[in-house]
């Protein structure tokens, strides 16, 4: 699954594409990674709004600290079902481009997916309030298309433009629709390899290290 992604784009510009006019004072945070904070619209066409949440769901569980869960594959698991079938907790995830892994494990790099005629496309997502971390956000998955399905066998679903107030209005049956209809086409996306480490070197020196059991 994916866990990092681009927004290459504006609020002004953002606010346009999505109809959340006049753009709100708001940064346009990028990269964004799980646990960090990414860029959401709210509402239907007729009163859309823009807002910078926090990636990721606190995972739920007992004497652990949370660890966010920012992609949604099981609509039936607990942390969802009670918020799936309601449209006040849809969202649309601007995205520019969808990182994935590659390479041999410990020196992986970033692998760039775009969509060459949408500069800026949107996920299918889902945002709430939770008492842990306040507002956070979370996209949904669905199979892969041939293109990304080396490198990974789930992807975010990508919705079309005209799509937009359908996933933000949309019953249970629609949203389950949209999480097994067939792959975004593997032909309409561009993939472009990078020499950047996945994990930079400068995030690995400051993760705490496990202690050695002796």
């Amino acid at each position: 699954m994916s866990n990092l992604y681009r927004l290459d784009a504006g609020i002004v510009d953002l606010a346009r594409q999505f109809g959340a006019e006049p753009a709100p004072e708001l940064p346009v945070p990028s990269p964004v990674q799980p646990g960090k904070q990414g860029l959401i619209v709210r509402g239907t066409s007729r009163r859309r709004s823009m807002h910078v949440l926090q990636w990721g769901f606190p995972r739920p569980g007992r004497n652990v600290e949370p660890s966010p869960v920012n992609l949604v594959a099981d609509l039936t698991n607990p942390m969802w079902d009670g918020m799936a079938p309601e449209p006040r907790y849809r969202c649309l995830i601007p995205v520019s481009a969808l990182g994935q892994p590659d390479g041999p494990k410990g020196w992986m790099t970033r692998t760039w997916f775009s969509i060459p005629e949408w500069p800026v496309f949107a996920l299918a997502g889902f945002c709430r309030s939770v008492p842990e971390w306040g507002a956070v956000y979370a996209a949904m998955t669905g199979e892969s298309n041939a293109l990304v399905k080396p490198l990974n066998d789930r992807s975010p679903i990508i919705l079309a433009p005209d799509e937009y107030d359908l996933w933000l209005t949309a019953s249970i049956r629609d949203v389950i629709g949209f999480q097994f209809r067939p792959p975004f086409p593997a032909d309409r996306m561009a993939m472009a390899r990078t020499d950047e480490l996945w994990v930079p070197l400068s995030e690995r020196s400051n993760r705490p290290r496990r202690k050695q059991e002796g």
